[in-house]
């Protein structure tokens, strides 16, 4: 994060790298290194500078674009601070219940600023989730809920209806004045201090909240500028990814330490016309360096129903694409490339990544300068447990993109999760994970804490393996992901929880769900779920690709079981076919294969 000639004199006072790292360069955060230390720091030095923008899809007359200088958040967060402040006690968790946009982004912070633990969630009228938000409240217990005027009607009934936890107080964010801000009482925050709770996804069990720390959130944000590169002060985000989702808050979160700034929209804005993330990239595109991230179905959507005309002016040059699923799919990203090769996004542009919220969010990606790779692997090799390459054209061929790197200062290793031996590179295992970066456990929930942040690694590989400069008497991230190291890369090959066994054999889900894509054209790409019933049968539940509600659906299902059968050896015991949206996905967009397996089996999957 050094200045150049480009930049005003008046950025030198912002945080440079060197003072993030120690004499070896480990990253090290210099003492009193908070998320709100940062953001007065860019107040001092750039505060007339934007800090975030909001681009308001919403009104009848086009894009509405909010700006907030940093000077600007500065006196919004004083002033709804000092309003928390009233209501709460330091230490209380608040909870954010708005909708997107840049009251968001404030009320996330000054709850920070307050000195309570903020816990970024989300309006009750975020369709089919209103039971996270019920477990997430319920847990979290805030005290104080901060919402917007638009929100408050439906934030209130909600709240009225919920019996199980004590009624928070209620904050307005757009209705507390600046004046406010000269009632705020300074407050002390240390680098060990729960910044705010990441409830997670609830992809393979109930949602719960991770305590990230300052220390935590700001080693992982300057873990991620070092990994993309982005070194550069004219570097800027932009986001529709959900502010309550760990990837979200670390698009807000970027600006904080180099100074820059975030342009955001809504998921919905995004969901309706994809083309508009595309504009908001060209714009930034123009500007500098522009980060962006998202999950595969986002990318599949964009170069389905996003792309341009030909000979439009959009300028992708200088564009950064994470993607970050589990796992990330080749087939989206040739093709967003192929779809958008055309104005001017290079090869090098979309950066497969993995990243889990215990870990604030960021483990891996590739290299700035490298191209996504993948290896094919032979499925039966890989079900028992190891990473065999085979040629492309191999029928038994599973591809497995790279994810690349791990992080500074980060360390992840493949361990047999029975003994905690670390395993050999080739070889599937638990991915452990070591670092500043790891939150410090889940709220209220000590047996689970130990189990998974408390992991000790029994056994390592020396010099061969991937712990040189860990802390091999210190405590490990059990993350129960799945993967293994091959070639300098890691790779991400599922979720343990998800994994089917069916007569003592494992197969991974995401392997069937593609074959049963394959099979039949009647199938909604990207929108299948596998797994076994309590007999360890075979489930497949797809939703129907557009245009065919009126197709006879036999032909699909005949192919489906023949295909499934040949690929993977396994007999299909049911297949249902479900309408577009009916099977549940996590707040993030991820399958939820949880979910759908209850739903299933209590035969209501669809009814909602």
């Amino acid at each position: 994060m050094t200045c150049d000639a480009h930049h005003p004199p008046s950025r030198t006072g912002l945080i440079q790298i060197e003072e993030c790292l120690d004499g070896n360069g480990n990253i090290r955060l210099p003492p009193g290194t908070t998320l709100i230390a940062l953001i007065d720091r860019n107040i001092a030095n750039v505060g007339d500078t934007v800090a975030y923008r909001y681009l308001d899809h919403t009104g009848p007359a086009g894009t509405r674009t909010v700006e907030l200088t940093w000077s600007q958040l500065g006196r919004r967060l004083r002033a709804v601070a000092a309003a928390i402040q009233r209501v709460a006690a330091r230490g209380d968790r608040v909870a954010v219940l708005a909708p997107q946009g840049l009251d968001y982004v404030v009320g996330f912070f000054a709850a920070i600023k307050a000195g309570t633990i903020a816990v970024p969630l989300f309006a009750p009228e975020l369709p089919g989730h209103a039971e996270r938000l019920e477990t997430a409240l319920g847990d979290a217990e805030p005290a104080v809920v901060l919402t917007t005027a638009a929100a408050l009607g439906t934030v209130r009934q909600f709240l009225n209806a919920q019996n199980h936890f004590r009624r928070p107080e209620l904050v307005v964010i757009d209705e507390v004045p600046d004046a406010d801000g000269d009632a705020f009482a300074e407050v002390e925050l240390d680098v060990e201090d729960v910044s705010h709770l990441q409830y997670t996804s609830g992809a393979t069990r109930p949602p719960v909240g991770v305590e990230i720390t300052h220390r935590a959130v700001g080693t992982n944000l300057v873990q991620m500028i070092l990994s993309i590169d982005m070194l550069d002060r004219n570097t800027h985000g932009v986001s529709w990814l959900p502010l309550y989702h760990d990837m979200g808050l670390s698009m807000i979160g970027f600006p904080a330490v180099y100074g820059g700034h975030s342009t955001l929209m809504s998921p919905t804005a995004f969901v309706r016309r994809p083309e508009r993330w595309i504009e908001a990239l060209s714009d930034g595109s123009r500007e500098g360096r522009v980060v962006t991230a998202a999950p595969n179905f986002a990318y599949e959507w964009t170069a389905q129903r996003g792309v341009p005309a030909a000979g439009a002016d959009i300028d992708l040059r200088n564009v950064v694409l994470i993607i970050g699923s589990e796992p990330v799919s080749m087939a989206a990203i040739n093709g967003f490339n192929d779809a958008f090769a055309p104005f001017g996004l290079p090869p090098t542009a979309i950066k497969p990544s993995y990243g889990i919220a215990e870990a604030t969010l960021f483990v891996a990606t590739i290299a700035p300068m490298a191209e996504a790779s993948l290896v094919y692997l032979d499925r039966a090799a890989l079900g028992a447990g190891r990473a065999v390459p085979v040629p492309a054209d191999t029928p038994a061929a599973v591809p497995q993109v790279a994810c690349g790197q791990v992080a500074r200062s980060q360390w992840a290793v493949v361990v047999d999760p029975a003994t905690g031996t670390e395993l050999p590179d080739g070889h599937i295992g638990e991915i452990w994970l070591q670092g500043n970066n790891i939150g410090r456990g889940y709220w209220r929930r000590p047996a689970d804490t130990e189990r998974t942040f408390r992991a000790r690694l029994r056994d390592t590989r020396g010099a061969a393996g991937h712990t040189a400069g860990a802390d091999l008497d210190g405590h490990w991230l059990q993350t129960g992901d799945l993967g293994f190291h091959l070639d300098g890369d890691l790779f991400v090959t599922g979720r343990t929880a998800d994994l089917i066994s069916v007569g003592g054999h494992q197969h991974y889900p995401h392997d069937i769900e593609a074959t049963v894509a394959d099979a039949a054209a009647l199938v909604r790409r990207g929108y299948v779920a596998a797994f076994a019933d309590p007999d360890e049968k075979l489930v497949i539940v797809a939703e129907r690709a557009a245009g065919t509600a009126r197709q006879d659906p036999q032909p699909a299902l005949a192919a489906i079981e023949v295909e499934v059968l040949r690929r993977h050896g396994l007999p299909v015991a049911d297949v249902v076919l479900l309408p577009a949206g009916a099977i549940p996905r996590t707040t993030s967009g991820k399958l939820a294969r949880r979910a759908c397996r209850e739903q299933y089996l209590r035969g209501t999957l669809g009814a909602h």
